[in-house]
């Protein structure tokens, strides 16, 4: 069962709970294909070089103005979540809530296509909502994840998922090279066809989507809990998992450190690039594909491996494999040396981000899937903030040294698989047990 390979029917079966069907799996995993896209392209490749280059006009503050959005928007995100997430429980309604962000980040992309030379100002306000909107339903959609798997499944329902995403950001980035090779062909400038990207995007993240909304079922019941404010319900959750779930709690303390490094590779790896090792555009935009490439293997086949040996020693391999990508990138002075750390990071970005989803349902109560994951996403856009924001002091403070804020930057993994040694798995499990305990009998999981 825990041998690498397709997901055949018969390991659907046995790797998902009773009453899921494997069209609410692959409605599920639909939900990452969809979303991939936008980080793809609107986040990593296309609009960020085109905010800069067009939409602020080449002004020196371009870039910062185009991170300070994505920040306040990441910012919002870990002050609304756990309160979001929270009601989504009481309600037992994350797939409206799904549906609610969902065509929010869609509505937010097609308003980029209105962004031409100076709008600034819309081009920054769609940013933050769409990026707000995105973090939101990746957060809910993760909170499916423990009632279509079993425990022992885990790593590999998340890591199939995982690896479906990574396909369905290189189909919509492979769709959007189309159309700005065909404007570059023509002498068209940027603003003539990036616009048709960005409606591109917003489309196949809406049709995308569609399954999740016609398939997934909503299977925790109420938890009636009352509602409170923004504050004191993130501040409630924080002291709930302090006390009662001190291991999810150093969990995501691990996520939120390495996740910070990770951060660093998704905003800043075309930066790196082309400012340390000399890529073209037509380069780094291969390069983005190598890493998608290697993401979705590494997800898809490391989730069987993470099921046989354990979340967290999956983790900790992950993490080290982190540490070793990091050195090799930073001591590269030849192309094929980085591209086997571009490939190196591809494989750990997929293990890593599939291993702590896993980690993260294994240990998160049933009845509080949507909060403890809000939590979760609390802790990865607080390592949003946080990553970008030291390579960029660190780059300042050295003189533009790219190689040294690199390797700065893997101090992160390091520190995070510090904190992971700390985490006591079994214990975490026990914890989760005596809430399922604590619970009446009547509220448990619906077959």
């Amino acid at each position: 069962m825990n041998q690498a390979g397709p997901p055949t029917a018969s390991r659907l079966g046995e790797a998902l709970n009773p009453g899921v069907s494997r069209r609410e799996l692959w409605a599920w995993a639909m939900y990452d294909f969809a979303n991939s896209g936008y980080t793809t392209v609107v986040l990593t490749t296309v609009f960020s070089a085109y905010f800069v280059g067009v939409v602020a006009a080449g002004r020196d503050w371009g870039t910062l103005a185009f991170t300070s959005a994505l920040s306040f928007s990441y910012l919002v995100v870990m002050l609304t979540m756990p309160t979001l997430g929270a009601r989504a429980d009481a309600t037992a309604r994350r797939r409206r809530f799904l549906f609610i962000s969902t065509a929010g980040c869609c509505v937010g992309t097609a308003l980029l296509a209105l962004a031409g030379p100076n709008d600034i100002a819309l081009a920054l306000i769609a940013l933050a909502f769409s990026n707000y909107c995105f973090c939101v339903g990746e957060s809910l959609i993760a909170a499916f994840l423990p009632e279509l798997a079993k425990p022992e499944a885990l790593g590999r329902v998340s890591g199939w998922g995982w690896s479906f995403g990574y396909f369905g950001g290189m189909l919509t980035l492979g769709l959007s090279l189309v159309l700005a090779t065909r404007g570059e062909a023509a002498g068209l400038p940027a603003q003539a066809y990036v616009p048709w990207v960005m409606l591109l995007t917003a489309g196949v993240f809406a049709l995308a989507a569609v399954p999740s909304f016609l398939f997934l079922r909503e299977r925790a019941p109420a938890t009636h809990r009352p509602s409170e404010g923004m504050l004191q319900r993130l501040a409630t959750a924080w002291h709930d998992t302090r006390n009662h779930f001190p291991d999810f709690h150093r969990l995501l303390f691990c996520g939120a450190l390495y996740q910070a490094g990770i951060a660093v590779v998704v905003t800043l790896a075309a930066v790196y690039a082309t400012e340390a090792m000399g890529f073209t555009m037509a380069q780094t935009m291969m390069l983005v594909f190598t890493v998608n490439i290697a993401a979705a293997a590494g997800a898809f086949f490391f989730g069987h491996v993470q099921d046989r040996i354990g979340h967290k020693p999956a983790l900790g391999v992950t993490l080290a494999g982190w540490i070793l990508m990091v050195l090799v990138a930073w001591a590269a002075t030849e192309a094929w040396v980085f591209w086997l750390a571009a490939t190196l990071a591809g494989l750990c970005m997929g293990t890593s981000q599939s291993a702590g989803r896993a980690m993260c349902g294994a240990l998160a109560p049933p009845r509080r899937l949507a909060e403890f994951f809000s939590l979760w996403t609390f802790a990865i856009q607080l390592a949003a903030v946080i990553g970008p924001l030291c390579y960029g002091l660190v780059t300042w403070v050295s003189g533009g040294n790219h190689r040294l804020a690199l390797l700065f930057t893997g101090s992160f993994f390091v520190l995070g698989l510090l904190v992971l040694a700390r985490v006591d798995f079994a214990r975490g499990m026990r914890a989760r047990q005596r809430a399922i305990d604590a619970e009446p009998a009547s509220a448990g999981l619906a077959a």
